[in-house]
């Protein structure tokens, strides 16, 4: 038997186009202060396909969908990790990072090299130029 809360989702699935959102190929975005320097880092320095339209970024990452970065004149940093980019050794990443100029936070439980092992995978952090936080991750 179902409760009231129940028929109250059923319905608003209904509400919203049935498939409407389980079929669309939705994808991230954040907002960085300077456009300019965002496509630098994102293409230059991360070395990921970057195009750039109607004074936005789509930024090509692995698994098909875009991500978006738009300008925002009043941008204020994204406190949580923004985007994670799993890879094969997390050593390895932060010491290309490091050859690029990049620098990962030193969070407290981080090592020297601001790597983290303690709560799940091998995970480092650091930022793009607008101060949003990106990290590397070994899967």
């Amino acid at each position: 038997m179902t409760g009231r809360g129940d028929r109250h989702l059923m319905a608003r699935r209904v509400t919203l186009g049935g498939d409407m959102f389980t079929k669309s190929k939705a994808y991230s975005g954040f907002s960085v202060d300077d456009i300019g320097a965002a496509k630098k880092f994102y293409a230059d320095t991360l070395g990921l396909e970057v195009e750039e339209g109607h004074g936005m970024l789509r930024v090509a990452i692995a698994g098909g969908n875009p991500l978006l970065i738009y300008p925002k004149p009043d941008h204020v940093p994204a406190m949580y990790t923004a985007l994670n980019f799993p890879v094969g050794d997390v050593v390895a990443a932060v010491d290309a990072l490091k050859a690029k100029g990049v620098s990962t936070i030193k969070y407290p439980g981080t090592d020297e090299r601001g790597i983290s092992r303690d709560m799940g995978p091998a995970i480092a952090w650091f930022t793009d130029p607008a101060g949003n936080i990106l990290s590397v991750l070994e899967a």
